[in-house]
């Protein structure tokens, strides 16, 4: 009998392990991202930076995030931080992990609910007109 071992495989992205990504600057990373999402870093580093701050300072006192920005890129130092993000209604909690680096903040955050419906009401079928004595 053979004994397999199995190793919990370590997260990569684009060929760079999660220690190395935090190493790197803002528009280094952005090398890595799909075009549009390298735009948006690339033009907006200077926000995305401030709100990066901003949570290292709010964990440091042990307050929640909450945040309506829902275009903001996840980039490496956000990685491990749960985030509660507004989806028009109410604030979403999202944790984030490696796998949603480069994705927006809004696509953990879902703006519409499934739709569940009621039963017809009277009158409402042809065979509830009838019932209705």
């Amino acid at each position: 009998m053979i004994e397999t071992i199995h190793k919990k495989k370590e997260f990569t992205y684009r060929g760079k392990t999660l220690e190395e990504l935090k190493q790197l600057n803002m528009r280094e990373f952005a090398k890595c991202l799909t075009s549009k999402e390298r735009r948006y870093v690339l033009r907006n580093f200077q926000d995305i930076e401030r709100f990066v701050n901003l949570v290292k300072e709010k964990l440091k006192k042990n307050k929640k995030i909450k945040t309506h920005k829902r275009n903001l890129v996840i980039v490496p130092e956000l990685v491990g931080i749960n985030i509660q993000v507004h989806n028009g209604k109410e604030f979403v909690p999202v944790e984030i992990t490696g796998e949603m680096l480069g994705h927006k903040l809004g696509e953990f955050s879902l703006t519409r609910s499934k739709v569940v419906h009621a039963k017809a009401g009277i009158g409402a079928t042809k065979g509830s007109k009838l019932k209705k004595k």
